[in-house]
C-alpha cells in the first residue's frame, strides 16, 4: 500500500514520500504529513534482536513506500556507518536510575546527525525517482546544530548546493567554528544580524518567493529544505525512539509492554514530534515531557492553550532551543484539529499576523499525554554540576534542561515510571557553558583548553569533530542583514 502525503493547510494535493522530501515545504506553506500514521508490523521482541540499521528499515519502509527495499537499505547503510563513533549508533547510559539516550555520536556530535546523515541519500534517490534535472539548492536556517550537520551531510554531494543562514553571535563558539570551517565546493555559510527566528522567517519567505523560483528554474536550480520541517528529517528521527525502547527491552531494563516516559529538550518541536509518532505507531510511551529553556513559549502553550511569540527573545546557554516559532508544532496542531486543514490554516495565519493563536478546549483534551515545563539558566547550570559531582557523568546544556524538567515533573507528580532523557548534544559542543557550570574556576580558560580539561575530568576522548576544527581555517565569512537574505542567495547562485 502506497502511503501518500498531504499538506497541513489543504486537503486536495497529495504527493508521494519522495516528492514530499524534494519539496520540503508544501506549495501552500503547509508541512507534509502522511495520510495516516502507520502501525509497527514487527513485534518489539523481534525489534529487540535487531541492529540500529535493521530497525531503521522496519520503521522507514512504512513511511517511504515509493522507495524500493534496495534503495532504502542503501540509504540507511550509507548513513549509519563508521561516521558514528559507536556501532550501537545511539547508546543508552543508565545514570542514577535514569536512562540517557545519547544521540550525539555522529559526525557533528549533535542529534541532528541522526536525520541529516541520511537526508542527502534520500534526496538524491528522490531526485532520480522524479526525473529532476535541476541542481537542488538546500536552503536552511540554523540555531546552531542543523547547520553543521546539514553542511557535513551535503558537502560535495553531486547535484546539490547548500546555503546555511545562522544568527551571528547567537550560537556557541564551537558551533560557529564547525560551520565556518566546513569544506566542500558546494557549501555556503552566512551569518545574519538577527536571531534564529529572523533566519527561519527569511528562509520561509525565500521559499514562498514565486519570482525567485522562476529565476531559479531558468538558471537550472530548485530549492529544497534540510530543516526539520522536511518529512525526510522527521521519519529518521522516529527510528531512535523505536530502537531505544527495543534496546531497553533487550537489556532487561523493562518488561515487554511496560510504558516509559520520554523527556525531550525542545526548540523547533521536531524531535518530540518524532516521539509522538513513535507512540502513535505502537511504542509503549506514556508521557511526552517537553522541556524548554527560558524562551518558554512551548511551556506556556501546554499550560494555557495559547501560543504567543510576542515576547522578549532570550539568548541562553542552550542556543539550539532559543526559538520563539516552533515550526513543527503545526503538525501536532493539525492532528489535534482532527486534520481540519482550514482550522489549522486560520491558526497559522493568526500566528503570522498577530503573533498568537489559541486552540479550542476540545483540542486541548488531546494534549493530555504532553507535559510542559522549563528550566532557568541557574537550574540548567545546577543540573550539570550536581550530576557531575554525584556520578561523574557530564551532560550538555540542552540535556541539562531536559534533566531539570524531569526532576520538576517527578517532584510534582511523585511518578517513578522509568524514563528516557533525550541527550541531544555532546558536552564538547558547549564546552564553556558546561565547564563554567561545573566550576567557575574554568572561566578564564581558552576554548580548546576547556576541551582538554573536559576530556580529563570526564574520562572521555575528545571527539573527532572537535579535533578537526582545532586548527582549521575559516572558509566562510559572509554576513548580511536579515532583510538581505534573498539578495545573498541570488549572489551565491549567480542569478
Amino acid at each position: 500500500m502506497e502511503l501518500l502525503y498531504k499538506s497541513t493547510r489543504s486537503d486536495h494535493v497529495k504527493v508521494t514520500a519522495s516528492q514530499a522530501i524534494l519539496k520540503g515545504l508544501a506549495e501552500d506553506g503547509g508541512l507534509y504529513l502522511p495520510e495516516k500514521i502507520p502501525t509497527l508490523n514487527c513485534s518489539m521482541e523481534a525489534l529487540s534482536k535487531m541492529t540500529y540499521q535493521e530497525v531503521a528499515y522496519e520503521v522507514m519502509k512504512l513511511y517511504l513506500t515509493d522507495f524500493t527495499e534496495e534503495e532504502l537499505k542503501q540509504c540507511i547503510n550509507s548513513a549509519y556507518d563508521e561516521k558514528f563513533d559507536t556501532k550501537e549508533i545511539v547508546p543508552i547510559r543508565k545514570v542514577n536510575q535514569t536512562y540517557y539516550l545519547e544521540l550525539f555520536h555522529g559526525a557533528t556530535i549533535a542529534f541532528k546527525d541522526m536525520a541529516l546523515s541520511i537526508l542527502p541519500h534520500l534526496m538524491t534517490v528522490s531526485a532520480k525517482k522524479n526525473q529532476v534535472k535541476n541542481e537542488i539548492v538546500i536552503l536552511t536556517a540554523t540555531s546552531g546544530d542543523t547547520g553543521k550537520a546539514a553542511l557535513a551531510g551535503f558537502a560535495d554531494v553531486e547535484g546539490t548546493k547548500i546555503i546555511v543562514f545562522y544568527p551571528k553571535g547567537g550560537v556557541s563558539p564551537i558551533q560557529e567554528k564547525q560551520m565556518v570551517t566546513q569544506k566542500g565546493k558546494n557549501t555556503y555559510v552566512v551569518g545574519i544580524h538577527g536571531n534564529f527566528d529572523d533566519a527561519q522567517n527569511g528562509v520561509k519567505e525565500i521559499f514562498g518567493n514565486q519570482k525567485l523560483k522562476e529565476q531559479m528554474n531558468q538558471a537550472g536550480f530548485q530549492f529544497s529544505s534540510a530543516n526539520s520541517i522536511n518529512i525526510g528529517r522527521l521519519v529518521p528521527q522516529i527510528v531512535y525512539y523505536v530502537y531505544s525502547y527495543a534496546k531497553l527491552l533487550a537489556e532487561g531494563e523493562i518488561e515487554n509492554g511496560e510504558t516509559i516516559h520520554v523527556v525531550v529538550p525542545t526548540g523547533n518541536f521536531g524531535n518530540i514530534l518524532a516521539a509522538f509518532f513513535a507512540k502513535e505507531m505502537g511504542v509503549p510511551i506514556a508521557r511526552l515531557l517537553c522541556a524548554s529553556n527560558e524562551n518558554k513559549v512551548l511551556y506556556d502553550f501546554f499550560s494555557t492553550g495559547s501560543y504567543n511569540k510576542n515576547r522578549e527573545f532570550i539568548l541562553t546557554s542552550s542556543p539550539s532551543m532559543d526559538i520563539l516559532i516552533s515550526s513543527n508544532l503545526e503538525r501536532l496542531i493539525y492532528k489535534i484539529a482532527r486534520e481540519d486543514a482550514k482550522a489549522n490554516q486560520e491558526l497559522m495565519l493568526s500566528l503570522k499576523e498577530n503573533g498568537i493563536y489559541t486552540i479550542t478546549e476540545e483540542m486541548k483534551t488531546q494534549l493530555k499525554d504532553f507535559y510542559g515545563n522549563y528550566a532557568t539558566e541557574e537550574e540548567t547550570e545546577k543540573t550539570i554540576q550536581q550530576l557531575y559531582e554525584k556520578t561523574g557523568y557530564v551532560i550538555d546544556t540542552h540535556t541539562a534542561v531536559a534533566a531539570a524538567v524531569y526532576k520538576k515533573y517527578q517532584e510534582e507528580t511523585k511518578d517513578q515510571k522509568k524514563t528516557l532523557v533525550v541527550s541531544t548534544a555532546s558536552p564538547y559542543k558547549f564546552t564553556r557553558s558546561v565547564m563554567n557550570s561545573i566550576d567557575k574556576k574554568y572561566s578564564n580558560m581558552e576554548d580548546f583548553e576547556l576541551v582538554d580539561e573536559l576530556s580529563r575530568i570526564s574520562h572521555t576522548a575528545v571527539p573527532k569533530a572537535i579535533e578537526e576544527i582545532r586548527n582549521a581555517n575559516v572558509v566562510h565569512d559572509r554576513v548580511c542583514n536579515a532583510n538581505q537574505m534573498t539578495e545573498m542567495v541570488q549572489e551565491i547562485l549567480g542569478i
